[in-house]
């Protein structure tokens, strides 16, 4: 198996586990069929490679997730008849590219239905993008190109980091700029923070819940979170396709709809800092953009790491203590 980097290890050994315990809890319950795909393959392999100790951690985790997604799915234990075969499968990561961030996926062809999970190992970050001269965020992320100044003000920045890299055959450190924070770092986020304001002022309405749907996903889906000691579960059901029933058979708890946004409040920096935008929209979202070198060797890039912040008061969230 290639080089995976740790936390890609960790994740997909959960997502393997949430699907085992899936297949192994309805086997008895309903016909279950697994995908298995290259992304399955992997994730398979990434899970046999730890001990036995921490692979019972994943699938304590897993279960005590799976248990409780069965009570609030109906549909994932009830079939029409026979032929109503429940299909799970692992998803590629180039779904996350376009706005879907579901890892595993549980589908009924013949109820045209589906659920998805994302699954998360220890961490909550929504996104991972990159900020450089040829990334159109606004284009990518909410299908509204960015304007020519956009381009004209972050170039020189990246240009510079560009040539810094050449002359030094990509062994140069971002340690020997000094005050990187200041000459790299806050320019480019001042020019991201004007360029989302002028998206959202030139497409008034749209820009706030296109931000939402394409950082948290496009998709409705529940998030799993593995923590010491407990799993985390949200359930993100933007578009009312989550929690339905199955026939008479009713899930044994309710979740809402959650509201989108619909207005960009305002952007901030955040308190003390020259790394992290605080984005505030209706409806109780909040998103945070740090900013970082994803090496500690210079590269004309720059990552975001996105949070949120918060989130509508009705976003069902629900602790389970494995303890």
């Amino acid at each position: 198996m290639p080089t995976i980097a740790k936390q890609t290890q960790n994740g997909k050994a959960f997502e393997y586990a949430l699907l085992n315990s899936f297949l192994e809890r309805l086997l008895v319950l309903t016909s279950v069929t697994v995908v298995e795909s290259e992304p399955y393959k992997t994730a398979k392999k990434c899970f046999e490679s730890f001990n036995k100790t921490e692979k019972g951690l994943y699938n304590l985790n897993a279960s005590f997730a799976v248990n409780f997604l069965i009570d609030l799915e109906p549909r994932l234990s009830n079939g029409i008849y026979k032929n109503d075969v429940l299909q799970l499968e692992i998803v590629s990561d180039k779904q996350g590219q376009i706005g879907d961030v579901r890892d595993v996926l549980a589908i009924r062809s013949l109820q045209k239905w589906e659920i998805g999970i994302s699954a998360k190992n220890n961490h909550r970050a929504v996104k991972h993008s990159r900020l450089s001269n040829d990334i159109n965020f606004g284009e990518k992320w909410l299908g509204f190109s960015c304007s020519q100044n956009y381009f004209t003000e972050i170039k020189p920045i990246f240009d510079e980091l560009a040539k810094l890299r050449t002359a030094s055959k990509a062994t140069q450190k971002w340690s020997t700029l000094g005050d990187y924070h200041t000459t790299v770092y806050v320019p480019i986020l001042n020019a991201f923070k004007k360029e989302l304001e002028r998206l959202d002022t030139e497409n008034r309405g749209v820009v706030a819940q296109k931000l939402v749907e394409y950082l948290i996903g496009n998709q409705d889906f529940y998030k799993v979170i593995k923590g010491k000691n407990k799993v985390e579960i949200q359930a993100y059901n933007l578009h009312g396709t989550l929690n339905l029933p199955f026939k008479t058979v009713k899930p044994k708890l309710k979740i809402q709809k959650l509201k989108l946004p619909n207005r960009l409040i305002e952007i901030i920096y955040q308190e003390n800092s020259q790394t992290t935008l605080l984005v505030t929209l209706s409806e109780g979202w909040q998103i945070s953009f740090r900013i970082h070198n994803a090496s500690s060797r210079i590269e004309p890039s720059l990552k975001f790491d996105i949070n949120l912040v918060s989130a509508p008061h009705t976003l069902f969230t629900n602790h389970l203590s494995l303890a």
